[in-house]
């Protein structure tokens, strides 16, 4: 199978896959599915999308993770899966690096770790990228799903 093919299959199996969960939610919204190559990310549009989004993004990340199961492909055909909804994703990663840059601020004001609330892999992992690169400090997890969270604390 070529390359392309299998690009292919992997978009419409993730269509096929957040298709199904809007259906099941009995949610009037369309799935957008993109394919940059490196990212397959579905997009569901539509009014009243708290539902597919649950609380504290709790049943887009779960979907989000089926996804990459039924999408990602595998070995070295493994590609990033994200599902949004109706931006979503965006709006909670600005929220999460202002709450990092203050948490960044405060570990350096203060010269004291400071530990963010409880957040899913995903969210971690944004504000693990988001602050690589801040001046002063590093970031690491701590604790047990589901209350691991991430700690911001002046470089050592």
């Amino acid at each position: 199978m070529t390359v392309a093919a299998d690009a292919a299959q992997q978009s419409e199996r993730l269509r096929e896959m957040v298709e199904r969960v809007v259906s099941a939610l009995d949610l009037e919204a369309q799935v957008d599915v993109r394919d940059d190559g490196e990212t397959l990310t579905a997009t569901v549009s539509g009014d009243d999308l708290g539902l597919f989004i649950g609380r504290h993004g709790e049943t887009i990340d779960a979907i989000q993770h089926l996804a990459l199961r039924v999408a990602g492909g595998q070995g070295d055909d493994r590609r990033r899966v994200v599902v949004d909804a109706s931006g979503y994703r965006e709006r909670r990663a600005r929220a999460l690096c202002q709450e990092a840059d203050r948490a960044a601020d405060q570990a350096l004001r203060f010269g004291r770790p400071i530990a963010l609330d409880a957040m899913s892999s995903i969210e971690r992992r944004v504000v693990h990228e988001h602050l690589r690169d801040y001046p002063g400090v590093d970031t690491y997890s701590e604790g047990d799903e589901p209350a691991r969270h991430l700690v911001v604390a002046p470089a050592t």
